[in-house]
């Protein structure tokens, strides 16, 4: 597998980057933000036709609040509401919350700008949650075939905007891209990321390959795979 540089832009809409900001923001500051203030979590997952916060108790009802295009939905118990979102502040009314990362768990990445239009391309947003469908396939699979080592349940980071999970002191994920690397990216990460050398290792980080570098969770698993075993050749995982 080439290292085609990850922020290559290649297969990817004008509005990708706005699109995904704007996601990027809603996933901060309203969908972390509520599940937060109810439960003192901040992990959210990949949902059918996009993202949201896993199930949680809300007033004493199971909630979930999460994004499908560019609505927002909130269940709570068999209660279903949806709205077509335009900014945080309005997202956040409809949730019932109030606006605002989890800034006592990390330090906010995206803005806090309540008023602020948001831009949720059509195209560009089904290409998000095509990429999120795309690395939730491959993290599971990659999890089954090393279940006996423990791996974490893949989860979609509000601060980073991946998917991810650690096996055997190792990070595996799906990136959306990000000031380094604009576009969407897989990534292998070792905790001692000093410890390994060569060309597969093509981040400060690890080792990234571009989505067009992943067009399939065969791809992905593959990459992720030929990562684990470098790793173990290097006694670093």
């Amino acid at each position: 597998m080439s290292a085609r540089p990850a922020d290559s832009s290649v297969g990817l809409p004008d509005a990708f980057t706005a699109t995904r900001d704007s996601l990027h923001r809603l996933a901060e500051h309203v969908l972390a933000a509520a599940l937060f203030q109810s439960t003192g979590r901040i992990g959210l997952r990949v949902t059918a036709g996009g993202f949201g916060t896993p199930r949680f108790v809300h007033d004493g009802l199971e909630r979930q609040v999460r994004i499908e295009g560019a609505e927002l939905v909130v269940v709570d118990g068999a209660t279903r509401r949806t709205i077509e979102v335009h900014s945080i502040a309005q997202a956040a009314e409809f949730v019932g919350i109030a606006a605002g990362g989890p800034a006592a768990v990390y330090a906010l990445v995206t803005p806090l700008e309540p008023d602020a239009e948001l831009t949720i391309d059509a195209t560009s947003a089904a290409v998000t949650y095509e990429w999120l469908s795309l690395a939730a396939d491959a993290l599971e699979r990659f999890r089954t075939s090393h279940a006996d080592l423990e791996p974490s349940t893949a989860q979609l980071w509000p601060e980073h905007f991946d998917l991810a999970i650690s096996v055997a002191e190792v990070n595996y994920g799906g990136s959306l891209g990000d000031a380094q690397h604009h576009a969407p990216y897989a990534y292998v990460g070792p905790w001692q990321p000093d410890a390994v050398t060569g060309e597969f290792w093509n981040a400060s980080f690890g080792a990234i390959r571009s989505h067009a570098d992943c067009p399939s969770a065969d791809a992905m698993v593959e990459f992720f795979e030929t990562g684990r075993q470098l790793v173990n050749e290097s006694g670093a995982g």
